[in-house]
């Protein structure tokens, strides 16, 4: 059964974290494409922001289901704290308010990353439109690199992957990729007040150039 965080104390981070600014200038690549996230020798942790009533079922159950979430669509994950914290306004958007970290097998991440299909044939490689449709529709992930951005929202010259999940993968993904449902929301108001660049009071969680243990047709280096 998965395990779920309701990020109830609000004064403990529910990831272990380090300021912005010391990961930024000693850890972080300047530019390039790379999957920067949070993750152990067993798991990653990957992004999503809903509704309420989406965010606090997945909370309450360890997994998502409930009246207004639908597995009959694609449904996109971010490992990038700062990613999704530009998509969501630091949890201020409407529609974006719940803040989810999904801890994920790392076995199961990886998988995903193998299934992967460029979300276009310009971004894909391949040699002829059909050859990447044909991609297209045999794979339920979609991958997507943007631009990164900083905490204000500033655009970076480095890259942040996004990976989108349907069908029986995003299924999966709830049921079997899943260990734990983590609240974020506390966590991100208490360093909403510090979201600028230069800022040295801002904490983040603590996030590394991620490799995948086998070659999972991604070059994340």
């Amino acid at each position: 059964m998965n395990t779920k965080n309701s990020g109830s104390d609000v004064g403990q981070p529910p990831l272990p974290v380090e300021p912005h600014l010391a990961q930024q200038s000693l850890h972080w690549p300047r530019d390039g494409e790379h999957v920067l996230a949070h993750f152990d020798d067993r798991s990653i942790v990957v992004y999503q922001a809903y509704r309420p009533s989406i965010g606090r079922y997945a909370l309450e159950y360890g997994r998502f289901g409930g009246p207004d979430y639908s597995f009959n669509r694609m449904s996109w994950i971010k490992p990038n704290f700062l990613w999704m914290m530009y998509r969501c306004g630091w949890g201020l958007k409407e529609g974006q308010e719940v803040v989810l970290g999904l801890r994920l097998r790392r076995e199961f991440f990886d998988a995903v990353l193998r299934q992967a299909v460029a979300s276009s044939f310009a971004a894909s490689g391949m040699a002829s439109q059909e050859a990447w449709a044909l991609a297209v529709a045999g794979s339920d992930v979609r991958l997507q690199w943007d631009p990164d951005h900083a905490p204000s929202g500033a655009k970076l010259q480095r890259r942040a992957v996004q990976l989108g999940l349907r069908g029986k993968t995003l299924r999966a993904l709830s049921e079997e990729g899943l260990l734990e449902v983590i609240d974020m929301s506390p966590f991100i108001a208490s360093q909403r007040p510090f979201a600028t660049d230069d800022s040295p009071e801002l904490l983040m969680p603590v996030e590394r150039v991620y490799r995948p243990k086998a070659d999972a047709g991604l070059n994340a280096a």
